[in-house]
């Protein structure tokens, strides 16, 4: 049988749970909240759209791979897949489901890219 001090700590833990669910909540909204920030600014500064992909990185953790309407490219990480989804969906982003075909054609890439790509051969920056 519990005794009255057994069911006011399992209250107490039962509140302290949903204290911290919902800090944790309000943290990931934040974050999705500035990601998506983040995505808007990228389209913005790169033709004013953009289009995406996702993809999962490994740890949880995901990969926007962002495509701005002038051809220019960038990633960002969230912390979730879903939170990932609901930032490109927060910032008006078209997301894709592969990086190939039409979105990779969208894809400019500069010298540097190549050099990189090319590596020494080209006179590009030497591999640490």
């Amino acid at each position: 049988m519990l005794s009255m001090a057994d069911t006011q700590q399992a209250d107490e833990q039962t509140a302290d749970d949903a204290v911290a669910e919902a800090r944790d909540r309000r943290r990931t909204a934040r974050r999705t909240a500035r990601l998506a920030k983040e995505i808007r600014a990228f389209a913005g500064s790169h033709g004013g759209s953009a289009e995406g992909q996702l993809a999962h990185i490994g740890r949880g953790r995901t990969r926007i791979a962002l495509v701005g309407a002038n051809g220019e490219w960038g990633n960002l990480v969230a912390e979730s897949f879903t939170a990932a989804k609901e930032a490109a969906e927060q910032a008006g982003v078209t997301l894709q489901d592969d990086f190939d075909g039409p979105l990779a054609a969208k894809v400019r890439t500069g010298p540097y890219e190549w050099s990189r790509m090319a590596g020494l051969q080209l006179g590009g920056p030497a591999n640490p």
